[in-house]
């Protein structure tokens, strides 16, 4: 009878992770057409045209503590200082997608 209920358990466990995506998996390629959109005006090439000391580079992201994905998600979805809120425009999974993409650039210098 064990048995049987761990073969149950593990095969309920193999189709849930097979048919479900992870919680942070985020599309970054979908990010960029999204940041394209809503985002480089002020933020062309991870710049920053209100402040030009908190760019999206990634030695500024450090700097002020938004290197990561939840801070950056934050950022977008409540706004802060001069940058508007995106939680009334934007889903939550477009931000997310927002977050890997600015990410990404970041590591990769934002070099296209």
């Amino acid at each position: 009878m064990k048995k049987i209920v761990s073969i149950l358990l593990l095969g309920i466990a193999t189709f849930t992770f097979a048919f479900s995506s992870p919680a942070l998996a985020a599309d970054a390629a979908n990010g960029a057409e999204i940041f394209k959109a809503n985002c480089a005006q002020c933020h062309l090439g991870g710049g920053n045209l209100v402040n030009r000391a908190k760019t999206l580079k990634k030695e500024a992201l450090v700097k002020y503590d938004m290197y990561s994905a939840e801070k950056i998600i934050a950022q977008v979805t409540k706004g802060q200082g001069a940058m508007p809120a995106f939680g009334n425009k934007l889903k939550p999974d477009q931000i997310e997608n927002v977050a890997a993409y600015v990410l990404q650039q970041a590591d990769n210098g934002w070099e296209k």
